[in-house]
């Protein structure tokens, strides 16, 4: 192993102390040789100019691990890998022996979800869709601009038995990000479904709130998605379902 090698594998430290040292000397062997050159020039004998010790050349960044794997090289692998994965979903695909029991979305997805979002969940599973009003202000035809009052205004939090019923909207935005609701703009059919609804406090409170409003009839339902989740899910019974979210 050369000075060099040697000199790059102390510490910081001890490159430091050694550093010193070499200075130090540096200086004692040009002292000694300025004195003796003195001398001898003054008999008429002149020394070539030493070189002085000092430490090794700092060495500049170290050269390439010739066996790291390059970036180029970890993406490349990285692509294989998803291709692999790929490959192995088309092969199980094609196998009638394969049994898949949920989504793998499914176990995260409880993670994601408060007991009242299942309570709601149950609802849409076991009722069907929910009725759901916009309040908008004026009484204009529907395909006219008018000003929305009151959005997704809905009795699903007291047909769930949620026990946070005010917070019902910000649980229908949670699953719909989920993808296990959605908000469409077709109505149910049963239409008597809706005068109970209007005439709930919230909804006549926003009709009256920009004087003379109406109400835009929608609904709220489980996506494709959402029905599986809760087929697969949910308990099927009420009071099964009960006892696990007590």
């Amino acid at each position: 192993m050369s000075a060099n090698d040697l000199y790059r594998d102390l510490p910081g430290l001890a490159r430091l102390a050694l550093g010193a040292y070499w200075r130090t000397a540096e200086f004692a062997v040009r002292s000694s040789l300025d004195v003796t050159r003195g001398a001898l020039h003054a008999l008429g004998v002149e020394l070539p100019q030493p070189q002085p010790p000092g430490p090794p050349e700092a060495a500049g960044p170290p050269a390439p691990d010739p066996a790291a794997p390059s970036a180029a090289a970890t993406e490349s692998a990285e692509r294989i890998s998803l291709r692999e994965r790929g490959e192995e979903l088309l092969r199980r695909s094609a196998d009638v022996r394969e049994d898949e029991e949920g989504h793998p979305a499914y176990e995260r997805i409880l993670d994601q979800i408060l007991p009242d979002e299942a309570r709601v969940l149950r609802l849409l599973c076991s009722s069907g869709p929910q009725p759901a009003v916009d309040v908008r202000a004026g009484l204009l035809p529907i395909n006219a601009t008018t000003e929305l009052v009151a959005p997704g205004l809905t009795m699903v939090g007291a047909e769930a038995g949620c026990r946070r019923p005010e917070r019902v909207p910000a649980y229908l935005n949670n699953l719909q990000r989920l993808g296990l609701i959605w908000f469409s703009r077709e109505s149910v059919p049963e239409q008597s479904r809706y005068q109970v609804l209007e005439a709930q406090p919230d909804v006549v409170e926003a009709l009256r709130a920009r004087g003379r409003g109406r109400t835009v009839r929608r609904s709220i339902a489980l996506t494709p998605f959402g029905g599986d989740f809760c087929d697969r899910v949910l308990p099927p019974s009420t009071v099964a379902f009960g006892a696990q979210r007590s």
